[in-house]
């Protein structure tokens, strides 16, 4: 456990602050106006921290603090080492889905509309986020026919400028037919430019252009370019409709607001731009520490706007709760739009009435989270609480390591790692072993090696001093092993050879009656058939033995495959790849016929004898 520092070394400077445990890996990032008063903080009597912060006071070695000139460069700062070191014990936001967004790709020569998720990308215009597909799927079909941009691959696109032949959105007029000429490009970019006024909520101007355009086409006589206005106008007037106006045409702002329980927080935020709703967006936040309301809202804007918002940050933010520190958020804002920024409450009219839609939506959002996860979160706790107690473990075991072996004969032998955070699988940490230095069948030895070779790559990457954390850098608050006695002792064997016995604990899990047996104890722990502790061993265990079997089945198919096709004389890799796409599988080759075999022109009439006679079934007719 940490050991508070001098406080008069501490500076009385803004800046941010740095827990890291005993291997040195950053586990929680803070910032603060007086870096003094703020790390004295956590240095309180440890029952009065919150329950998350009290573990992570528990689990930090050190604490470091860099000095800045400023609060702002503070936050960034903070977001800064966040990134890079995903500290455990940090604030943490999860969206509880990806939301899609409406893209126009504006870098490109023939710019396209199309719906993304993910990761945003430089050099592309995004409208949103959204939360109904399907109203903006209706939204960009009515936007295509009244701005018919391309909506193709770049392959696609390339393809049919290739062929000179345009593809079915051009027939049913979604796309303007660019890649075969169709269009020029003064007239496809004015088709982009109306798309983005449009969808920055410029749809009055968007109007009377299509109408003057209408009006003149008419005057001309041309009436058939007058029609496709009229039919470009009223699909623009329809899919305005979809846009929900909520304030007077020239206002921009978002209105955020959050509800909480002692674990978590579900924030949600309207973003108005020209009075329209343009987006919105959902998320859901850890709570490390027992925050107060003004200092939860703070965080909460640091989310939103810490990354650039696709839509720009608005003149006014509409707050349920004022933020810690207001002044220094609307500088802070103020600065990145490069106009004043405003932070207030709505006391009445339509922003008010708007407050308490956003606030229903985030207590919906709330509430389907919890339906999901917070019905287990207190059997969750429970049971790693129990486990702590039953096999009298120094710490709640929040990270446990399972591993299992599987081979049919000795052959194919293999192993698997499968990790457990927070009673959580996390399959990203999964790791399958091939055994390399057993002959024969031989468990306690397999065993051996995979959990050496495991806590080998701990002592490697902790010997390395990086901070680069990988499913190896942390040690198991559980090592877990699947079998009886002898698995266990192996493996307490490799933990004294490694010097880690006592560090890491470990235990054993037999199948056949459930038994738990620990190092030293005769006789084992038997848990209550119905609790939550066993049923999390359970679990962990049978997903090891799960994912060893899949593994071991992979390399046996593999094996299969190869082996039909081996030691055939004139075969190398090169044509037995060719031969099984030929056929499409090994399978396929067994029944095909010597015929079929010497079709294949590029296969010597040889090999193609050769591959039959290994190959075919000696019982079938020839």
């Amino acid at each position: 456990m940490i050991t508070k520092p001098d406080s008069q070394l501490i500076p009385n400077t803004p800046g941010s602050y740095q827990f890291k445990d005993a291997f040195g890996r950053v586990i929680y990032v803070g910032k603060a106006k007086v870096l003094r008063s703020r790390i004295n903080s956590y240095f309180q009597p440890i029952d009065k921290l919150h329950t998350r912060t009290q573990q992570m006071i528990q689990e930090a070695e050190s604490v470091e603090w860099i000095q800045v000139q400023n609060e702002v460069e503070a936050l960034i700062l903070e977001h800064s080492l966040i990134q890079e070191h995903q500290p455990r014990f940090n604030v943490r936001l999860r969206d509880d889905k990806s939301y899609p967004f409406l893209a126009v790709t504006t870098a490109d020569e023939w710019p396209r509309a199309m719906l993304t998720r993910g990761k945003l990308k430089k050099g592309n215009r995004y409208f949103g986020p959204y939360v109904e597909v399907k109203a903006i799927r209706d939204t960009l079909d009515l936007l295509q026919r009244t701005f018919p941009l391309r909506t193709c691959t770049e392959n696609k696109y390339r393809r049919h400028e290739k062929l000179q032949k345009p593809c079915l959105e051009f027939h049913i007029k979604k796309c303007c037919g660019p890649c075969v000429d169709k269009v020029t490009p003064e007239e496809y970019q004015q088709l982009v430019r109306d798309l983005l006024r449009f969808l920055e909520g410029h749809t009055d101007d968007v109007v009377e252009d299509l109408l003057s355009h209408m009006k003149i086409a008419s005057k001309e006589q041309d009436y058939e370019r007058a029609a496709r206005y009229r039919d470009r106008l009223f699909n623009v007037q329809k899919a305005a409709e979809k846009q929900v106006m909520v304030g007077t045409r020239s206002e921009d702002f978002d209105v955020v607001t959050y509800v909480d329980d002692e674990f978590e927080a579900a924030a949600h935020a309207f973003f108005v731009r020209n009075g329209r709703v343009l987006g919105q967006r959902s998320f859901i936040l850890d709570k490390a520490e027992n925050l107060p309301t003004g200092v939860l809202q703070s965080r909460i804007l640091e989310k939103l706007y810490i990354e650039a918002n696709p839509l720009g940050n608005p003149k006014a933010i509409f707050v349920e709760t004022e933020p810690h520190n207001k002044e220094f958020y609307e500088a802070w804002l103020s600065g990145e739009r490069g106009s004043k920024v405003q932070i207030r409450i709505p006391q009445k009219g339509t922003k008010k009435t708007l407050m308490e839609t956003v606030r229903l939506n985030a207590e919906d959002a709330f509430k389907r989270h919890r339906l999901k996860r917070l019905g287990d979160h207190n059997s969750r706790s429970k049971a790693l609480n129990d486990l702590q107690k039953f096999l009298n473990l120094p710490n709640s075991p929040l990270r446990i390591e399972c591993y299992d072996m599987s081979h049919l004969q000795g052959s194919n032998y293999v192993g698997s790692m499968v990790v457990m955070e927070d009673a959580i699988l996390k399959k990203k940490d999964y790791r399958k072993f091939k055994i390399k230095s057993i002959d024969g069948n031989d468990d306690y030895a397999a065993m051996a090696e995979v959990v050496r070779r495991r806590l080998m790559n701990l002592l490697k990457e902790e010997s390395d001093q990086s901070n680069d954390a990988s499913s190896f850098s942390y040690p198991p608050q559980l090592l877990l092993v699947d079998g009886g006695k002898g698995q266990l002792s192996a493996t307490v064997a490799v933990l004294k050879e490694l010097n880690l016995f006592g560090r890491i604990p470990v235990a054993s899990l037999a199948k056949r009656n459930e038994e738990i047996f620990l190092p030293g104890k005769s006789e084992p722990v038997i848990l209550p058939r119905n609790s939550e502790s066993l049923y999390l061993l359970q679990r962990i265990r049978d997903e090891s033995h799960r994912f060893a079997i899949t593994y071991h089945r992979q390399l046996r198919k593999r094996e299969m495959k190869d082996s039909v096709l081996n030691g055939v004389s004139g075969l190398g890799p090169s044509r037995r790849a060719r031969l099984i796409k030929e056929f499409g599988s090994i399978n396929k080759i067994r029944q095909a016929t010597l015929e079929d075999l010497l079709k294949l022109t590029w296969l010597p009439e040889g090999v193609a004898k050769s591959v039959y006679q290994k190959c075919s079934n000696p019982n079938r007719a020839t």
